[in-house]
């Protein structure tokens, strides 16, 4: 399947999940808690978002400074942009999966479960010489 027609289907997916349940919180909180409910939760993203990204830049910074690959504060960096998007869109769908990613703790478990099972550790074989090449015509 083309990749926009599964992003085209998840997007309206989530839609309708989203709207379903903001009309089932709606009749059982009424329409003005429920509209509440969804400011904050805007309120609190925007304000987790700025903590959590200052953090992390300071983090990336210094590993800068010390001369290592930040790796882990990209990762981070992604995963908080992410979170604040999702809970500065309305609907408490996205508002979970945007609080799970801002959240210092369940972020780790995320990047470490990525960074262990999608990406390929560094070569640590000894007998391998990394190096480019080029022919010389002449």
């Amino acid at each position: 399947m083309n990749i926009f027609r599964s992003l085209f289907i998840t997007i309206i997916v989530i839609s309708f999940l989203e709207l379903y349940v903001l009309l089932a919180v709606g009749s059982v909180l009424g329409a003005f808690p429920t509209i509440f409910l969804i400011i904050m939760s805007a309120a609190l993203g925007s304000f987790l978002l700025k903590q959590q990204g200052l953090a992390t830049w300071q983090r990336f910074q210094e590993s800068i400074k010390r001369q290592e690959t930040p790796a882990y504060e990209l990762a981070e960096g992604f995963l908080i942009l992410l979170g604040g998007a999702l809970l500065l869109t309305p609907g408490f769908i996205t508002d979970a999966v945007g609080l799970i990613c801002l959240l210092p703790s369940l972020r780790s478990k995320i990047i470490t479960y990525a960074m262990q099972h999608f990406f390929v550790p560094p070569n640590k074989n000894e007998n391998v010489l990394e190096g480019e090449f080029r022919k010389d015509t002449e």
